[in-house]
């Protein structure tokens, strides 16, 4: 359970589910706990905060009554969350831990942004500390003596932060977004001197001098006439520098921060954008998920102020924050993008698991896809899993996975696709009670439950105010007078107050004045509106305008603009010097005209990964669309730009397994629309090899992103598009389609079409290319259980790999090997193969691949008995999981560092990392990670004497692991079970499961769960008072665990010693020495049957 002060008072399940505390007197119990949280509250503070002089006749009893009364209402959100209402001297307690408090984690978050050298990191920590807060601290209690000095406390903190925030995004070189952010956080704090240090700066960098040394006055005017003070010494220092434009008050090159998560830029309490969108920055990186912290929103930062939509903003928020689908409605360029990410971001605070923007205006209609990647959901979370689950739909995948969480889902630009938006989010709705959905389209959803709200045009007041600011950005001399306003005003009634309209026009004025640019504007709507009859007046208005821009660009500004159509979600300048020169344009000369077209507000320009990136705002692209198609130049534009990315993803390849790999995950997700509209024009054109070729260079980038569904769909295509290709080439895509068909659930005739494709790959002569489709095959077989096949495939790869000295695939075939030799019981083979393996990734620099490494060494230490190595490398592999965004190893790693825990004693935090991994493995929809973290939780419940507990947990694995074809898994399982049914006293229970178990380890034949088996045999026999034949199956099962060179290690021999002791003492030593030695000379596999024979 969670709680939170950094807003209203709230409260939140583990599942993230909001809980209505009700009654004042209650939250007012719950606010003054919080206000000293884990620490003990005296009982006469308490009856003061709540009563003050008024207090009840029995103010002691009173008070009990409504602790009663707030431990009810936590135990039934909850159960067992009563017992966080503590009775502690001389009162009571919130005894919950400290990242279960909001303000805890927006400290912790601060501390580590401290503790970073790189400003990148600390820019991207500090903005999600921000993002934590939802409001003013304990806002419903701001008025109570007893909330005012925590709350003035974290305000200041809040305070502090925002000033280090923006003295890191000062590093990185953000100043120009700097100056707007500022001025309104300096107005409301103008005596604040690192604050002001933090503006002078920027706005001298901005190059701004006279504005910053103003500032500089002001302050030191205000801070004499305030407190009689003098400025900081650091201050007129910086006053002297900019007096004197000291050459190291200069910009550094600016660049993004080094570990950004996709909420950082929104996190920032930024100015935002004007309703004619400057559109959202290019797709970021998608959003990694993996720690807690991680940031709870991927809504672009805003660039310029929303103008006139006030009272929009506050309608939008009120209803998507108490109706269930909203969709905003309106034409093009009215602002509807806009004025939902405007109300969508004012409302982080409200959904614990964020708000997240989906853009699906280059969509072509994989929409569940579209958002799994913008919720950082990963498509390989059904790897392993039941093949009912793996077989399902993307919109059941992803509904699975936001089943339990509380967030806000903006679909932006829906009307192209929908009737597959309605579908998705009917669906979702259905199975999320905790998702809200605010949707942007020309037409609505058409939904029960749809509320609609059609945006409006400016009013006229709002649209001179957009103009005035657009035109005067472009003509710094342009003032709005009493002479020229009515001019002003009778243009934007000509626009119909069209936002985008507006914007495009004021770029004008610096050209025309304003009275020529409504006489231009006149003459052209005249020209136009005879043959737009049919259209709604504002479309008319919008196509005009866009129409009347177009044709006072120049020529090569028409080419460059016209070209970036073909781009899905923008590109890069490579991108545009590549696919937009030609015929009249000389590469050299498209920056020059990228930057006229962005000053005329046609093109918009976003940071992203790789520099720059260059975008056509919705209205303008379809526009610019029909012009490509009169120019004749549809074709030959789109084939340069499928050049450009085939060229681009086929260099990133090999990249994604060396050291750069993050680098190259990002620039690939960048351009992810981009590589999906370069292959659907290879398919429509018949270019079969180049869409082969771009989906075999691709594959790697779907595995490490989890786009399992995506992938098998794209080579599928690829492999039945008509057209000449090279036989080799068809092979490998035959091969990377078979493995994530596999890998995607489809398992119908596998082994017959792994040998078919091999057949065809061998036929080639490709040897290096066959130990690469033996690898990959027999990797894509992990989680399906056939073992066997997996080795045999193995060890064929590897032996070409060693012939060919390719050390990445020797590392690859020796990490599966080292699995595979665990996973039968061969310990030597894993600590060799994997040590060999993880050594080989070091040196290559693949991360990604050496997480491979991390189970079977990790899982060997700790059968050895050596737990703190165990935790140290998967520490090491959570890190470098977070690092690249792979949340379902990191929620598996989380699980493996949980059990360390457990068996170094520290039973908290093995519940707590057990946990933390459920929530993030539920968050992807990763079955099989939640169901690693609940055998965790299982083991934990038994050590901890909660029997019921302990059995539940294990029913839910084991019979999950039958449900998926993984009995082989349940050996532990059923020993679990055994043992709990044997300390609850039931030792028929015991035996018939322990029965089982055996019957399970023989099958698997792993010596180790052989021991297992015999071991919980020998307990269920003991607590039967069958003391002999127990003593003589510790002695098989100790023989049995020698026999691997691993004994049980003494922090797991509670069970063993349990039951040894019990034997000991009915026999006596001697008699127990002489069955147990009699036991250690049997065979393990028949030792079972032999001792209850002569028993």
């Amino acid at each position: 359970m969670r709680f939170g002060v950094l807003g209203q008072l709230s409260v939140w399940t583990a599942g993230g589910i909001s809980v209505r505390v009700p009654e004042l007197k209650v939250r007012t119990l719950l606010a003054s706990l919080l206000v000293d949280a884990g620490r003990p509250v005296s009982a006469h503070r308490l009856i003061d905060d709540l009563w003050g002089e008024e207090q009840p006749g029995n103010p002691l009893r009173a008070l009990q009554a409504k602790v009663s009364q707030l431990r009810r209402v936590l135990d039934e959100a909850e159960p067992g969350a009563r017992d966080l209402v503590a009775s502690r001297a001389p009162g009571y307690a919130l005894d919950a831990p400290r990242d279960a408090f909001d303000s805890a984690t927006f400290t912790a978050l601060a501390a580590r942004a401290r503790a970073s050298a790189d400003p990148g990191v600390r820019a991207a920590l500090f903005a999600e500390a921000l993002a934590v807060w939802r409001g003013p601290a304990f806002a419903d209690f701001a008025e109570e003596s007893f909330t005012r000095a925590a709350a003035n406390r974290l305000e200041e903190e809040r305070l502090v932060v925002r000033e280090e925030q923006a003295e890191a995004r000062l590093e990185l070189g953000e100043h120009a977004l700097l100056v707007g952010e500022l001025a309104e956080l300096v107005e409301r704090h103008p005596l604040r001197e690192r604050l002001r240090a933090v503006q002078l700066s920027a706005l001298y960098r901005a190059g701004r001098q006279s504005e910053a040394l103003a500032g500089y006055e002001d302050l030191r005017s205000r801070l004499a006439d305030d407190l009689g003070l003098d400025p900081s010494p650091a201050l007129v220092a910086l006053q002297q520098a900019i007096l004197t434009q000291d050459p190291r008050l200069e910009a550094p090159p600016a660049r993004l921060p080094a570990a950004v998560s996709a909420a950082a830029p929104a996190a920032v309490p930024a100015p935002v954008e004007t309703a004619a969108p400057v559109a959202p920055p290019a797709p970021p990186a998608p959003p990694a998920h993996t720690g807690e912290a991680a940031g709870r929103t991927n809504l672009p930062a805003a660039l310029s102020p929303l103008v006139g939509r006030d009272h929009d903003v506050a309608a939008v928020r009120e209803l998507a924050a108490t109706r269930r689908l909203v969709t905003l409605t309106g034409p093009g360029g009215v602002g509807k993008t806009r004025l939902a990410v405007e109300s969508a971001a004012g409302l982080t605070g409200m959904f614990p698991d964020g708000v997240w923007l989906v853009e699906l205006a280059g969509s072509t209609g994989e929409v569940a896809d579209a958002t799994a990647v913008a919720l950082g959901i990963r498509d390989d979370a059904v790897w392993g899993g039941p093949p009912t689950a793996r077989l399902r739909g993307s919109g059941e995948r992803l509904a699975g996975a936001l089943r339990e969480r509380a967030l806000l889902l903006v679909l932006d630009n829906c009307e192209h696709v929908v009737d597959e938006v309605a579908a998705l989010v009917e669906l979702l709705l259905r199975t999320a009670p905790g998702l809200r959905i605010l949707t942007t389209s020309q037409e609505p959803m058409a939904l029960a439950g749809e509320t609609l709200w059609n945006v409006p045009a400016l009013e006229l007041p709002s649209a001179v105010a957009l103009f005035t600011a657009r035109a005067t950005a472009t003509a710094p001399g342009f003032v709005l007078t009493d002479e020229n306003r009515k001019t002003v005003e009778a243009i934007c009634r000509r626009l119909d107050g069209i936002p985008l309209a507006l914007e495009l026009a004021a770029t004008r004025v610096r050209a025309l004045g304003v009275v020529r640019l409504l006489d231009r504007l006149d003459d052209r709507f005249r020209l136009l509106s005879s043959g737009q009859r049919g259209a709604p007046a504002r479309q008319q208005t919008l196509r005009a305008v866009i129409d009347w821009s177009w044709h006072l660009l120049t020529a090569p500004e028409q080419a460059v603009l016209r070209r970036l159509a073909v781009h899905g979600e923008g590109c890069t300048l490579e991108a545009a010097e590549e696919v937009c020169a030609g015929d009249g344009v000389d590469p050299a000369d498209v920056l020059d005209l990228l930057v006229r077209l962005v000053d005329r507000s046609l093109v918009a320009q976003a940071p992203g990964p790789a520099g720059p990136r260059y975008r056509l705002l919705e209205s303008v692209a379809a526009y610019c669309t029909e012009r490509l198609d009169e120019a004749g130049e549809s074709r030959s534009t789109q084939a340069r730009h499928l050049t450009h990315h085939l060229d681009l993803a086929e260099e990133g390849a090999p990249q994604l397994r060396a050291a750069g790999q993050r680098t190259w995950l990002e620039r690939l997700d960048a351009e992810a629309a981009n590589f999906r509209t370069a292959f659907d024009h290879a398919l429509s054109t018949g270019e079969a090899e180049a869409a082969l070729r771009l989906v075999c260079a691709l594959a790697w980038y779907w595995v490490l992103r989890g786009r399992i569904g995506e992938g098998e769909r794209s080579l599928r295509a690829a492999l039945a598009a008509p057209g000449d290709a090279p036989a080799e080439l068809r092979a490998r895509t035959a091969v990377w389609h078979t493995g994530f068909a596999i890998m995607a659930g489809d398992g119908v005739g596998r082994t017959e079409r792994i040998h078919r494709v091999l057949d065809t790959y061998e036929e080639c002569g490709d040897r290096g290319g066959l130990a690469w489709a033996c690898w990959f095959l027999a990797h894509s077989l992990c989680g399906t259980g056939d073992i066997a096949h997996g080795r045999e495939l193995t060890d064929r790869a590897l032996e070409g790999f060693l012939a060919l000295d390719d050390r990445w695939g020797t590392a690859a075939a020796l990490a599966d090997r080292a699995i595979q030799h665990l996973l039968t019981g061969d310990l030597g083979g894993t600590a060799r193969d994997g040590a060999r393996s993880a050594g080989l990734f070091r040196e290559l620099g693949d991360g990604a691949a050496r997480l491979w490494t991390v189970h079977p060494l990790a899982s060997l230490a700790e059968i050895h008995g050596d737990y703190a190595e165990s935790a140290r490398l998967q520490r090491e592999g959570l890190e470098t999981a977070e690092h690249l965004g792979l949340a379902t190893q990191a929620a598996d790693l989380l699980s493996g560092l949980g059990r360390s825990a457990l068996l170094t004693g520290d039973l908290e935090a093995a519940r707590d990392l057990h946990e933390r991994a459920r929530r993030r493995a539920a968050e992807q929809g990763f079955t099989a990670g939640e169901i690693n973290a609940e055998l965790g939780l299982g083991l934990g419940a038994r050590r901890a004497g909660d029997l019921a507990g302990a059995e539940r947990h294990m029913r839910r694995v084991l019979d999950w692991h039958r449900s998926v074809g993984l009995d082989g898994a349940n050996a532990l399982m059923l020993a679990e079970l055994g043992y709990t049914a044997e300390l609850g006293g039931d030792a028929p229970a015991a035996l018939a499961l322990q029965e089982q178990g055996l019957a399970i380890a023989r099958i698997v034949g792993d010596p180790r769960a052989l021991a297992l088996a015999l071991e919980g045999l020998a307990g269920a026999l003991a607590r039967a008072g069958r003391s002999a034949p127990a003593a003589a199956l510790l002695g098989a099962a100790d023989a049995a665990r020698r026999s691997t060179g691993a004994p049980l290690p003494a922090a797991e021999r509670g069970d063993v010693d349990r039951t040894a002791a019990a034997a000991r003492a009915a026999l006596g030593g001697g008699r127990f020495d002489t069955e147990f030695a009699r036991g250690a000379a049997l065979p393990a596999e028949t030792a079972y049957e032999r001792i209850i024979e002569r028993a």
